[in-house]
């Protein structure tokens, strides 16, 4: 190996000019053996101050020459003295890629958390990138499956997206680097090498920058999908007790690309996971806001946009409650998409309810318990004298059926505490002789998936 040669420059100027490898930092890198991965653990190695490096290499043994993949590792780790750590996992079930990329990612988190390391580095270049968008562009419709393989996803990063895969390979060779060719690469029943070895040429002849091209369309997309996003967030309201909603006035008003942004946050926001809302479904369900007695669309999964009363809810049907969780006194907690804070207070209190609840905290006792509700479930309501069901408060406060497993039921013992929104319990009210005070709040939390899949993509 050569740590002087251009090779070596090559690698960790482009690293630096991400900006993804800040001084001081500490990383796990993915190493393969391929070319592409064993030039970005090189090139980390040259940055100066160098960062802390920990490398992976995950043996999955499905061909019969993978163990020269972990020679090349082991090689290339000892010359640069670098830890590495490798992994067999065991065949899983489903589709195979998935499997393997799902096994990479959770042992590299892993080994991230394990050792406290700031970031997990990937080798994809500008020729992996474009390979994604044009595969997503031929088989998912719609702009957010473009806004692909961004160069930062929490911690993961791609120091090497500058980079097209030739010169990231010319590189390693003028470095000695000791990797290894993975036939299946070039297989053309895999899709992704028909478009590296099939298309690409093609787009390379009409435009030889066809890279950089692809990929500052990306970044247009993601910085428009970024402000769509953050448009359509605007019109959402959120309800203390029915949850996310957008008003029929609001959304009819506002642009057609914002519309469908806006379905889409809120969708997402109470499903926790990427949905799609095409022109059609966005025309339909304001078609259904003309009609007194509403309707709703269809999402796939049991999950429906529901226009009803002038505003579009979403709701889940094939959504299980979270499990039970503690809340422990003074303490946060989060149950679904809810954070539940409790807070001590000292004199004089000043009661609230139903969105806020302040109670004695010497008949609370030293935690709560946060569950959904359940049929049978009952609350003696602030001035009552006889207790209520839910069921009966959630139908005088018209909580939607669709709602009532996804509010938070706050107990302490066997005792209904506070459903927020609905209803405080009497038998916890503070009194004259109340010395200490527990202030509960709950808020619930918006879920946005952003531009992206939520995958490493």
């Amino acid at each position: 190996m050569d740590p002087a040669g251009s090779g070596a420059n090559v690698l960790s100027d482009a690293i630096e000019d991400s900006g993804l490898v800040p001084p001081g930092s500490s990383g796990v890198v993915m190493l393969s053996g391929g070319a592409d991965s064993c030039a970005l653990t090189f090139g980390l190695a040259q940055i100066d101050p160098a960062p802390g490096l920990h490398a992976l290499h995950v043996n999955y043994g499905l061909r019969p020459d993978s163990g020269d993949d972990e020679i090349a590792c082991v090689t290339l780790c000892e010359a640069l003295d670098i830890d590495l750590t490798v992994v067999r996992p065991e065949r899983g079930t489903g589709n195979l890629h998935a499997w393997a990329r799902r096994e990479r990612y959770r042992a590299a988190e892993e080994l991230r958390t394990e050792h406290g390391l700031d970031w997990i580095a990937v080798a994809h270049t500008a020729g992996d990138l474009a390979e994604t968008v044009i595969y997503r562009l031929a088989v998912s419709p719609g702009t957010r499956p473009l806004a692909t393989m961004p160069a930062r996803r929490g911690v993961l990063i791609r120091p090497l997206l500058g980079l097209s895969r030739g010169d990231v390979r010319k590189a390693a060779v003028a470095a000695g680097l000791p990797f290894v060719d993975d036939r299946s690469n070039d297989d053309p029943a895999f899709a992704r090498a028909r478009i590296r070895n099939e298309v690409l040429p093609v787009l390379a002849d009409l435009n030889p920058a066809v890279l950089t091209a692809i990929a500052t369309t990306r970044d247009d997309l993601v910085e428009e999908l970024d402000f769509l996003a953050e448009a359509g967030s605007d019109l959402i309201e959120t309800d203390q007790v029915e949850g996310p909603r957008i008003g029929i006035s609001v959304l009819r008003q506002a642009h057609p690309a914002v519309r469908r942004s806006a379905l889409r946050s809120i969708a997402e926001s109470v499903l926790g996971r990427p949905v799609s809302v095409t022109r059609e479904q966005t025309a339909a369900i304001l078609r259904l806001a003309e009609s007194p007695e509403g309707g709703r669309i269809d999402l796939g999964k049991g999950a429906s946009l529901v226009a009803q009363g002038g505003t579009v809810t979403v709701e889940d049907g094939a959504q299980s409650p979270p499990s039970p969780v503690t809340l422990e006194l003074p303490g946060v907690t989060a149950w679904g998409n809810w954070s539940i804070v409790a807070e001590e207070m000292q004199a004089p209190f000043v009661p609230a309810g139903p969105d806020v609840a302040t109670l004695d905290a010497e008949l609370l006792g030293g935690r709560l318990e946060v569950r959904s509700w359940r049929d049978g479930d009952r609350i003696r309501p602030l001035g009552m004298e006889g207790s209520k069901s839910l069921q009966d408060l959630f139908t005088d406060r018209r909580v939607r059926r669709s709602e009532r497993h996804r509010l938070p039921v706050v107990l302490a013992g066997a005792e209904v505490v506070w459903v927020p929104g609905v209803a405080v319990s009497e038998l916890f009210r503070l009194t004259p002789e109340s010395s200490r005070a527990i202030r509960l709040t709950a808020r619930r939390r918006l879920q946005t998936n952003g531009t992206t899949s939520p995958d490493w993509a």
